[in-house]
């Protein structure tokens, strides 16, 4: 142990305490050598070339001083010509010599020392190697000139009379100038000063071409006419602006000559700086120059980053944006990669955009575009991904790494970003609003087949509209539809606000009824001040409390809304009905304008339970009194709700013993086992007990567990959802999950038949013939095209094949451009859809957002654009809680104790109900539902010139279908009700029916010779309806053959009809007094039956979710 500490050396003397304690003195005498780096620059010259060149903030102190110098000399040549005295005679050594005063010859000399001594110190620290590149220089050469002749004159005394044109050191001091604002930029660290450069230079140019002709002509006129200072100036400024007015002219040859060499090179050097002027000034506009940082500290802006401008996206963000009152002083400045567009350029232009919108050229990648842009400034930066890239991911990826960068840049901006696919989603979670396209697409063609119109109803309600559309028409229906489709949601706090302030301490649906029957206003959710979550109906039991925030449905928000009760409306006579007959619809509580909508404080006493106006009309000549409906009570009593357990799935009551055990083995209720993506919200769903292999999945082919190679042999009881997409993507979770949430009954299921490619024989095998709903989704390889509006062309051509062949089914699509949908089930001679095309035309001239929206395959819910919905991505910036809202409504998420959408539909023993108020209280009463529309399908009906032909054209379609084939009578009668849609076609007449139907013509002929105009047109209509039913016969019997050769049944085909004469359309939280009628589809908010569970359990049979009371149990589609 010893021997081993000794062996131990000791400690240098540098690591010892005593060392540590009074430094480190043995350092000397080890072996190290000291290295000094960059030795070449502590040489006298290379510290020279530092301080003067290398160093910006004492280069900038050295150019200064020399601009100082060269003023200073101007400003002596003009103090001695000031002071001298104009000579007498014409003698050219006037030109040579001139009278110099001993103190300013000594200013004189003094200043030309010190600038040839700088001069030849820069040249010698720039040089180079090539000497006679510094000598040769212009500055160098007009420098000689200059200081020369003095510092000769202090050795030569005779020679300080001499004159020198110091009137050149302006090009010296203009030199200077830029080589100052060089350095002053490299010191400020600015490098967009290109075009501020370029005007500097011209203007400093062109102060020197004046300054020096007013000096030369000066001094050259000492033996001419003897011009001071200021006539100079006067001859200069007439001639260089070519007005000329010959008052004052040079007399001598030699200041003609230099007149007209100065001429000379302002034609040469001003046209150059000029076209560098504009030159740079055309880049700028390309590239958008700068948003000042006093502007953005001054005013505000947001930020919008895409990588392609086009116009529509640019006029959607700008009417949505500045649609809303309190954003009208707000600046869009927009950042793009891409140069700007010919129409976007035009747009621009526009004196309404080009005060607010700013247009930058660049990067978000790049901190200097985010700087010019103002980003750590702004009030919110909106970056959108670019839906018509072929590769849908890669878009997304842009848009991700454009996310990061300003969150990177401005931490505290914040973000709203729109993304493509759903499994990219959680790379921007830290994003303040997010909308994923796909997500909401997928959601909105489910809901679509169970809740019919969904995307139209989520449309209008994410667009700012005044509900000023259509109301020039002549038809009601477009009246109603666009008044109804000005409701937008709006918040309010309920202890702020005169709509719910009297509620506070009741239930839910008691407000929500009681505000729509006094305001005409629609509840739809709350938010408790100490909670994020959102709550659509939270139901009977919710109590409502002064700090929540209210959420409604309405035309304008409270605060732009002004009282007066019913009297006052009555005297004022405001009051007026759209409708008069049995189906009017008055606007009786909500009189729009842009500001202030004046609404109705009607009387809010409940009616008489039993009063007159709950009979329900007499049946016969028997008076039957169905049940009255119940008022809705303050504080919710379990025993007058009658909640829907659908945990216990009251759908199979009428199912067989049999068949409800097999249903019970057969679903589950549950989480999905598995998530297609990151950050997908989990959802109660009807599950299987056992995973199906994957085998069976396969509809057209067999396997060892089934034998089915077609639809139509499994035996479905509900009919199928057909769902036409060119990959199984991610998306289709967010279109399954809603279709198998745990809210829909298991009776109501349909099944889902995914159909990756749809030719003619596939469809027929996967049971298009007797599917409810028929899903196309965009195909992604199409979306990008040449022409920008081309993308959807695949698309709308199947649809239309598909329309074609099988014209009952329904059919749902989603297309990139919204102006594409007036392609939709097109008919090119029908007369209505011309009309329609018109008011389109109109109500886009009157500056509507919604011109599309009376298109009716929109309308009717069969088709929407996904890029509408990137207006609910700008209504976030002023209403952050639309995105929660409507996934709430799509089901995309779920909150405890929130209700969710679902549909009812009207049948004949719910007419008594009457009215939409009447319905309102019949629902908030019995089941605690919220409606907060009506879906509504009525015959289409021609214009006012069109229905005097109504007569003789039914009169021939009738006569016609006297003697057509009597083997599809269904068929004849739609074809009588049907007649005005009526399309042309390439096929060839039948024989018989055109050989027919020209007798019949030569027939009408004779019999009315005076009216042979109205003659002609029957003549007209009833070809084109034989037209159509050739072709119609010709596309069946197609069909037909097909299906046999496959083995099909054609049953189920030949029972399908034709209902193109029907129009379908969404009313908003329309008017208390709206009469409901039949096959009326209402939209409900119904409570979230986990919220709550019934405390006594009646019998499974009289637990069914009862409306219209116990003889009429209100039919639920979903």
């Amino acid at each position: 142990m010893v021997d081993l500490e000794s062996e131990v050396p000791p400690l240098p003397p540098r690591y010892r305490f005593r060392d540590l304690l009074l430094g480190d003195q043995g350092w000397q005498n080890d072996d190290r050598v000291q290295v000094e780096f960059y030795m070449n620059e502590n040489t006298f010259k290379e510290r020279l070339k530092l301080f003067f060149i290398k160093n910006q903030r004492s280069s900038l102190r050295i150019r200064l001083f020399n601009f100082s110098l060269k003023l200073l000399s101007c400003l002596l040549y003009i103090i001695r010509v000031l002071l001298e005295n104009p000579s007498q005679g014409n003698e050219w050594s006037h030109i040579f010599w001139v009278n110099r005063s001993l103190p300013l010859w000594g200013l004189q000399v003094s200043v030309a020392l010190i600038s040839l001594f700088e001069t030849i110190l820069l040249g010698y620290l720039s040089y180079k190697g090539n000497i006679w590149e510094q000598i040769l220089r212009i500055p160098f050469i007009l420098e000689i000139i200059n200081a020369v002749p003095f510092i000769i004159s202090i050795f030569w005394p005779s020679l300080r009379n001499l004159f020198v044109p110091v009137f050149l050191n302006c090009w010296l001091a203009k030199h200077a100038l830029e080589n100052m604002i060089n350095d002053l930029h490299r010191a400020i660290q600015r490098t967009q000063s290109a075009m501020f450069n370029q005007v500097l230079i011209l203007i400093s140019t062109l102060l020197c071409l004046i300054f020096t002709c007013i000096c030369g002509i000066q001094h050259l006129e000492r033996i001419g006419k003897k011009l001071n200072l200021f006539d100079s100036l006067y001859f200069c400024i007439v001639t260089f602006s070519t007005v000329g007015f010959g008052d004052v002219t040079p007399e001598t040859w030699s200041s003609k000559l230099f007149v007209v060499a100065m001429i000379c090179v302002a034609l040469v050097v001003l046209p150059i700086q000029f076209e560098q002027l504009a030159y740079l000034w055309m880049e700028r506009q390309k590239s958008g120059g700068n948003y000042s940082r006093h502007r953005a500290q001054t005013e505000k802006h947001v930020v919008l980053c895409v990588s392609s401008l086009k116009i529509d996206l640019l006029m959607d963000f700008l009417n949505e944006f500045y649609a809303h009152p309190r954003l009208q002083d707000y600046y869009v400045v927009i950042l793009c990669p891409t140069e700007m567009d010919v129409q976007v350029r035009r747009v621009l232009q526009i004196p309404m955009w080009s005060q607010r919108v700013i247009y930058l050229q660049g990067s978000a990648l790049k901190d200097q575009d985010l700087l010019r842009a103002k980003m750590d400034d702004a009030e919110a930066c909106f970056i959108l991904s670019s839906r018509c890239e072929v590769d849908r991911t890669s878009s997304d990826h842009q848009t991700i790494l454009r996310a990061w960068a300003v969150k990177d840049f401005a931490p505290n901006c914040p973000l709203y970003v729109q993304i493509l696919k759903p499994e990219n989603k959680f790379h921007i979670k830290f994003a303040d609003h997010v909308v994923c396209e796909e997500e909401f697409k997928y959601a909105m063609l489910a809901l679509n087949c169970i809740c019919p119109a969904t995307s139209t109803l989520i449309t209008l309600l994410v667009h700012t509209s005044r509900g000023q559309e259509g109301q020039q028409s002549p038809e009601q229906w477009q009246k109603m539809y666009g008044r109804c489709s000005g409701n937008e949601v709006y918040h309010i706090v309920l202890e702020e606000s005169t709509f719910f302030a009297e509620y506070e301490g009741k239930s839910f649906t008691y407000a929500s009824f009681h505000a729509h029957k006094k305001f005409g206003v629609c509840l739809i959710g709350v938010r408790r001040e100490d909670n994020k979550n959102i709550l659509l109906n939270p139901g009977p039991r919710y109590i409502m409390n002064s700090t929540d925030i209210c959420f409604y449905i309405n035309i304008t928000k409270e605060e732009n809304s002004a009282f007066k009760n019913q009297d006052q409306q009555r005297k004022s006579n405001v009051s007026r009905s759209f409708y008069h007959g049995p189906s009017r619809l008055p606007v009786h509580s909500i009189i729009a304008s842009m500001g202030t909508v004046a609404i109705d404080l009607q009387d809010t006493s409940c009616r008489s339970a039993s009063g007159p106006t709950l009979s329900l009309p007499t049946e016969g000549s028997k008076e039957v009194r169905r049940p009255s409906i119940a008022p809705v009570l303050e504080v919710a009593d379990t025993s007058s709700i009658q909640t829907c357990d659908l945990l216990s799935d009251q759908s199979e009551d009428e199912t067989t013993p049999d068949e409800e055990i097999s249903s019970n083995l057969e679903y589950a209720k549950g989480y999905p086992p598995y998530s297609p993506y990151i950050g997908s919200s989990p959802t109660f769903c009807h599950l299987l007990h056992e995973k199906v292999p994957f085998c069976c999945l396969r509809l057209d082919k067999s396997c060892q567990h089934n034998y089915y190679e077609d639809a139509k042999a499994y035996g479905f009881k509900n009919k199928l959802i057909i769902v036409a997409a060119e990959t199984a993507g991610n998306g289709l979770y967010n279109f399954i999950v809603p279709l198998r949430a745990y809210y829909r009954p298991k009776k109501e299921l349909n099944p889902i038949v995914l159909l990756l490619d749809n030719p003619l024989d596939d469809l027929l095998r996967c049971g298009v013939t007797f599917a409810a709903n028929m899903v196309v989704v965009d195909k992604e390889s199409t979306m990008s095209a040449e022409e920008d509006y081309m993308a959807d062309a695949k698309t709308i051509v199947n649809v239309q094949t598909l329309f074609r062949l099988f014209s009952s089914l329904s059919i749902i699509t989603e297309l990139t451009h919204p102006a594409n949908m007036r392609f939709m089930q097109f008919r090119a001679k029908d007369c209505y859809s011309l009309a329609l095309s018109k008011l389109e035309k109109k109500e886009r001239e009157r500056g509507s957002n919604l011109a599309f929206m009376f298109r009716l395959p929109f309308a009717a819910g069969r088709v929407f654009s996904i890029s509408m919905l990137d207006t609910l991505l700008y209504q976030s910036f002023v209403k952050d809680y639309m995105i929660s809202i409507t996934r709430l409504l799509l089901g995309l998420d779920t909150t405890p104790g929130s209700g969710f959408l679902c549909s009812m539909k009207i049948t004949a023993e719910d007419l008594w109900i009457r009215t939409y108020a009447r319905l309102y209280q019949k629902l908030c009463s019995s089941t605690g539902d919220v409606p907060i529309g009506i879906y509504r399908t009525e015959s289409q009906k021609l214009t006012t010139s069109e229905s005097r032909k109504i007569p003789s054209q039914s009169q021939i379609s009738i006569s016609v279908e006297e003697w057509e084939d009597t083997k599809d009578s269904r068929e004849q009668g739609h074809h009588r009700g049907n007649h005005r849609n009526s399309t042309s076609s390439d096929q060839s007449d039948h024989p018989l029916l055109r050989r027919k139907s020209m007798q019949w013509a030569r027939r009408l002929s004779r019999k009315g010779p005076k009216h042979s105009g109205k003659t002609a047109e029957k003549i007209t209509q009833q070809r084109l309806n034989l037209y159509r039913r050739s072709e119609r016969q010709e596309l069946a019997e197609l069909v037909k053959n097909r299906m046999k050769h496959l083995g099909l049944s054609t049953v189920g085909y030949d029972e399908m009809n034709d209902h193109q004469s029907t129009l379908s359309y969404i009313l908003i939280n329309p008017s208390p007094d709206t009469r409901i009628e039949l096959n009326d589809v209402v939209y409900l908010i119904r409570p979230d039956p986990l919220a709550y569970l019934p405390n006594s359990e009646p019998s499974r049979r009289n637990s069914i979710c009862n409306v219209t009371g116990q003889d009429s149990r209100e039919e639920t589609q979903l």
